[in-house]
């Protein structure tokens, strides 16, 4: 994959957001629990990232028990706090599914496939795909489609895989096919087109600086400062979109928003957002809908991606 270090440059493109709005503000659950690592899926240990512990006690090799039911808090509790959050205020959100993690809750999986809001592929398990063969990766990406091809009747319109994708990646997603973006990117603060395997790809950058993993990872302590992070992240972008576009992303996990002191802070963001004119709500799949209406040679960075 061949980098781009210029993108849009000094001039990026003014961008017609529906209704007038003045920015995008797109919400991402990311739905994990059930498919991370552990010994009982013959991984030979047990996940513990991005949960309360931080670090585990537990040999490796040997179930932590305490890290799994940690994972178990996210699907059980903080999932559903989470969405009663968002739908109290009639928020819409895409969320980021693993397909193993759909299979195994399907409580969950019935609630997405009757809402409002967009179920975008978070892989099939929570693995790293820069670690697999082309075969086996591509063979995963497929088990993945037909996961929520059983389950909602339709694929994914959009990917995004665990932390970041290999050099196969975004070809693999054309060859299995239906994809109309992917996410396995941060490196921009708008959608950009790529060329891969000689057609136009959009991606739709990820984030994680406006990500609640700051908590697992000890760098945040106290729930509003996350509360006042995104504040001031919708705040700069707002006085900047005089001369420039941009889409304000803000990832979270059910176990770590989830838990219910950093919900009550993430609620009073939420009230921030409901009701401002200048904010469009928007789900993933929207912008994608925008993006491919508009085309690709007007919101095009500089360079082919690979």
């Amino acid at each position: 994959m061949s980098r781009d270090f210029v993108g849009y440059g000094r001039a990026p493109p003014r961008v017609a957001w529906p209704g007038g709005a003045k920015l995008p503000v797109v919400f991402v659950v990311n739905l994990e629990e059930g498919s991370e690592p552990s010994i009982q899926d013959g991984d030979g240990y047990s996940e513990f990232a991005l949960t309360e512990a931080g670090t585990s006690p537990v040999p490796r090799g040997t179930r932590d028990l305490a890290a799994e039911s940690m994972f178990e808090f996210g699907s059980r509790i903080g999932f559903w706090r989470l969405m009663r959050l968002f739908d109290q205020r009639r928020l819409r959100v895409t969320v980021a599914a693993c397909a193993r993690s759909l299979e195994r809750n399907p409580d969950i999986a019935g609630y997405l496939a009757a809402s409002r809001h967009e179920v975008m592929c978070h892989g099939l398990r929570w693995v790293n795909h820069f670690d697999l063969e082309r075969a086996a990766e591509k063979q995963m990406i497929r088990e993945a489609v037909d996961v929520f091809e059983r389950v909602f009747g339709h694929g994914p319109a959009g990917w995004m895989c665990r932390y970041g994708p290999s050099p196969n990646t975004r070809r693999l997603l054309y060859e299995v096919g239906g994809f109309r973006y992917d996410s396995d990117s941060y490196a921009d603060e708008l959608p950009y087109w790529v060329e891969s395997g000689g057609r136009q790809h959009l991606v739709i950058p990820h984030t994680f600086a406006n990500n609640d993993n700051k908590f697992a990872k000890g760098w945040l302590g106290a729930a509003d400062e996350f509360e006042r992070w995104c504040r001031d992240a919708l705040d700069q972008h707002l006085e900047e979109a005089s001369w420039r576009s941009a889409v304000l992303t803000i990832s979270l996990h059910c176990r770590v928003s989830g838990q219910a002191a950093r919900a009550a802070a993430l609620g009073r963001f939420l009230d921030t957002v409901v009701g401002n004119e200048s904010l469009w709500n928007a789900t993933r799949n929207e912008l994608a809908d925008l993006y491919h209406a508009i085309g690709a040679p007007d919101m095009r960075p500089s360079r082919p991606s690979d």
